[in-house]
């Protein structure tokens, strides 16, 4: 196998008939998607999404791919290809776009759909390329064919990849449910026959490669969902990803059978259900939805909210109602139903979440305690089934972590992949397709880019360690009056604390301790306003850890007089 390293160096320029991929994003993470193909000096990038932060980023929105690589290539760009409508694929693309407005997006209706509502929060209107499953079209040196697959959202997309360097699959994010809710099967028949042309490289979603057999089919859900909506006797409170219709759908119908009404709660959550009504995605009998604003006249046990929040976001509404910062209150008797896999990662929000409801008297059904939901990833049983169809030539585990993508090559390998055609990338590792044998040359910078608000690039992880400080040990600021021509201290040093855990009248040690550290300073001649910063840091943060073991951020701060 070929295996990533540190010292990887600067890949050469792409040779006459080779076929260049580079991931950017999604490889030893779930989430950040972003590859891009690069021939006869042409780009094509497939996705282009998002990586939600975690506890050590914080205050942190949303984290992007590094488009370094491609910044004074965007001309070269001829399209990019979205598999589907969920953030991790999606969301970064308003972000590109602001460099590029121009370049064309290529998906199904409804992830076109999204996008283009996305766009339009951005103020851009992008160009658009339609696709169905079974198409085949051009964008420069690439010969695009694409496939359905069954995912957790409607019109899932995976591509092939034809070019004179080589043909590679892209499953993009699948599952093989032999009976989807909307009839939508993965074209097992499709992959097979591409397999049959000759497949140089495979890149497949091996988010579920660690666990064994097959996906239970969404169908299945429906007995547990319907056993919900038949004992809960107050309200229930739906919690999903925004973009998961086939799951509200088998809530409205429930909650249709069970003469309840149905309000959305959320933006993305109101913008992503009218947008799947609207394009038929989504079946609503008439008086079935309401306007929050009348859940107050209604009876509990006639109502049910469909909101955001199933892992745990700070900002969702179920988080709110966890908090009692939100408009719909959480009472004794209410039934909580969580319709999601937990994204690793977020298992401490999702339980503070879920305590923070049983507080409030809540009933909590989530995957654990009943059969609600299904996993939209193809599980090692799948992956195999696919192996053995498409038999590549060479083989890349994409979307998952680094166990996960590990787990995914040992498939490949049982299946008859020679270990040295199985190439265990990370982000920004440079593989090259040439005479049908893919081979790592190089890397390039693939960092994490963090938006903070409006900001986006301008927060370091320098940036993020100080706020980790900060938020763990607090601070310390020490003010120093000097003589800017001596360096002589004149006064006093003051210092101030905050979440420090420090008492005001500990402070007489350290000033006398400063005090001589600094008049030694100005007896050897040292006036250097630096130089004397560094002193005030380095003596207080010696006392504040000899005394209280904590290493709390010191602020020395000089006013030359």
């Amino acid at each position: 196998m070929s295996h990533p390293h540190p010292e990887l160096s600067t890949p050469p320029p792409l040779g006459e008939g080779a076929l260049r991929v580079v991931a950017l994003g999604g490889l030893g993470e779930i989430g950040r998607n972003m590859t891009v193909f690069e021939y006869g000096g042409r780009l094509l990038i497939v996705d282009c999404g998002v990586l939600f932060p975690e506890e050590e980023q914080p205050g942190v929105d949303l984290i992007l791919p590094d488009f370094d690589h491609i910044r004074d290539r965007l001309d070269d760009v001829e399209a990019i290809v979205l598999t589907h409508g969920h953030e991790d694929h999606i969301g970064g693309v308003p972000f590109l776009l602001r460099e590029r407005p121009d370049i064309p997006l290529v998906g199904s209706k409804l992830t076109l759909a999204l996008i283009t509502a996305k766009l339009g929060e951005h103020r851009i209107k992008p160009e658009t390329v339609l696709v169905e499953e079974g198409e085949r079209q051009d964008f420069g040196p690439f010969d695009l064919e694409f496939f359905s697959v069954n995912h957790s959202i409607p019109d899932a997309l995976a591509v092939g990849i034809r070019t004179p360097g080589g043909s590679v699959l892209h499953t993009g994010d699948f599952k093989m449910d032999q009976l989807p809710l909307d009839g939508r099967l993965t074209d097992l028949a499709g992959f097979a026959r591409f397999g049959d042309e000759g497949v140089d490289l495979l890149l497949s979603d091996s988010t579920n490669a660690e666990q064994p057999g097959f996906i239970v089919n969404e169908r299945d859900l429906n007995e547990d969902i319907e056993k919900v909506f038949r004992t809960a006797d107050k309200r229930i409170v739906v919690a999903c990803f925004a973009s998961h219709v086939h799951r509200v759908q088998q809530v409205i119908d429930a909650a249709s059978q069970h003469g309840r009404k149905i309000a959305f709660v959320g933006r993305s959550m109101v913008r992503n259900m009218n947008i799947a009504r609207d394009l038929g995605y989504l079946s609503i009998p008439g008086d079935t939805i309401i306007d929050v604003k009348q859940l107050d006249k209604m009876r509990p046990d006639e109502a049910v909210l469909v909101c955001t929040g199933s892992q745990g976001e700070p900002m969702s509404a179920l988080s709110r109602m966890a908090n009692r910062d939100h408009q719909i209150r959480i009472e004794e008797g209410d039934t909580i139903l969580l319709a999601s896999s937990l994204i690793p990662g977020n298992e401490n929000s999702v339980n503070r979440v879920i305590n923070g409801l049983t507080r409030w008297g809540a009933n909590i059904v989530h995957k654990g305690n009943a059969l609600v939901h299904v996993s939209g990833h193809a599980s090692a049983g799948e992956l195999l089934y696919v192996l053995n169809m498409v038999r590549p030539r060479n083989f890349m585990p994409v979307h998952g972590e680094w166990r996960h993508m590990r787990a995914h090559a040992a498939l490949a390998k049982q299946t008859g992949v020679p270990d040295d055609r199985i190439v265990i990338a990370e982000d920004g590792v440079v593989v090259d397709l040439y005479k049908n044998r893919a081979k790592i040359v190089g890397a390039v910078q693939a960092g994490y880019v963090y938006v903070d608000g409006s900001s986006v690039g301008d927060v370091t992880d320098a940036a993020l360690k100080d706020r980790r400080i900060l938020g763990e040990e607090g601070f310390i600021s020490v003010v120093v009056a000097v003589d800017s021509n001596t360096g002589k201290i004149l006064g006093e040093p003051e210092v101030h604390t905050r979440g420090a855990g420090l008492k005001p009248d500990a402070f007489d040690d350290v000033i006398d301790k400063l005090q001589d550290a600094l008049d030694k300073a100005a007896a050897d001649g040292v006036n250097d306003p630096h130089q004397l910063r560094q002193i005030v840091r380095r003596n207080a943060g010696r006392w504040v850890n000899e005394n209280y073991r904590r290493r709390p951020m010191i602020i020395p701060v000089l006013v030359e007089v």
